[in-house]
């Protein structure tokens, strides 16, 4: 009786969380050329102004995908800074992991099989998750908890799972305004954000 009730709740929490994800890809979808223009811009402002980010040296970020707030602006200025770049790989022998790979702007890329970009995989290109100081993330959905929403396919969460209890990787989310909610259903393999970062805010949750 009892498995029946749990399974029961897990499945409502399930499609709770698919329902969201439809509202929020909707509302990101939505936003106009401009606005997503307008966006990617205030986000690099957001981000350079934050000195604890910036201080940062080895950061890992992504490609923009499916309405996500444009990250290519970010990844330019980022680059232009000095900061050494990694982009996520899908990994080729533990399914349902990432990698992270040194990029530079002729790093060559290839579409994944989710169609996104990602580059050519060189091993000795790839840091350890543990020596990455920052990590970008994507997201559907947030709230004000620093509760992160993804797309489902749990890459992140499995991926940031292996930092060591004490480590010192700052995960920040990236997302436009319109992706905060009141509340994230949240399940016990979800891994919490240290901030996010919005064309308007900048949300410190942890130290």
């Amino acid at each position: 009786m009892f498995s029946s009730y749990f399974y029961c709740l897990y499945t409502v929490a399930m499609q709770n969380r698919q329902q969201l994800r439809t509202e929020i890809r909707r509302r990101r979808m939505a936003l106009t050329a401009n606005e997503q223009q307008q966006a990617a811009t205030a986000l690099v402002k957001r981000v350079l102004g934050q000195p604890t980010l910036m201080a940062q040296q080895h950061v890992a970020l992504y490609l923009s995908n499916d309405g996500e707030i444009n990250t290519a602006p970010l990844i330019q200025a980022l680059l232009a800074a000095g900061k050494n770049l990694y982009l996520p790989v899908l990994h080729p022998f533990a399914s349902g992991y990432l990698l992270f790979q040194h990029y530079q702007a002729q790093t060559p890329l290839q579409p994944n099989r989710f169609g996104i970009a990602e580059p050519v995989l060189n091993c000795a290109e790839v840091k350890p998750v543990p020596e990455l100081e920052v990590i970008f993330t994507p997201l559907v959905a947030f709230d004000s908890q620093g509760q992160r929403l993804g797309m489902g396919g749990g890459f992140y969460d499995r991926t940031l799972a292996q930092l060591p209890v004490n480590h010192t990787t700052a995960i920040v989310g990236l997302a436009h305004s319109c992706q905060q909610v009141a509340a994230v259903p949240v399940e016990p393999w979800d891994q919490p954000l240290d901030a996010i970062v919005t064309p308007d805010h900048y949300f410190q949750f942890r130290a």
